[in-house]
């Protein structure tokens, strides 16, 4: 009996353990689950990384823009509904609201006639 008891103590704390863990973490989650999926973005003058490549991001996953300019802008992302997000000169974070629809959706910049990325949502 006293084995019994000494086992359940065990899983208890155990559990205990493991729930605490898993608290900690939720804040680095989204509501869908998964990391925020940040990119980084750089203009200067008529320049602007990246130039076009393909970002992989889930249905409904939190995305950010970290981004850097030589002078204050807009960034055009053609999801449905489409979402024009303003930055400032200097450095921004900007919250892209969740894209709910798979396929590609083209970032770019309309000032500069280029496509900055696109994102590839599944």
């Amino acid at each position: 009996m006293r084995r019994l008891v000494s086992a359940i103590a065990v899983l208890l704390l155990g559990a205990l353990t493991l729930t605490s863990c898993g608290s900690d973490n939720s804040s680095a989650l989204d509501a869908s689950g998964l990391p925020t999926k940040t990119i980084t973005i750089t203009f200067n003058g008529d320049d602007v990384s990246p130039n076009g490549q393909r970002y992989d991001v889930a249905i409904g996953q939190r995305i950010e823009f970290d981004v850097t300019a030589d002078k204050p802008g807009e960034i055009h992302v053609h999801s449905s509904p489409a979402q024009e997000l303003k930055y400032d000169k200097g450095s921004s974070t900007i919250d892209v609201k969740p894209i709910t629809t798979p396929g590609i959706v083209t970032v770019e910049s309309h000032t500069l006639d280029k496509v900055i990325l696109q994102l590839q949502v599944t």
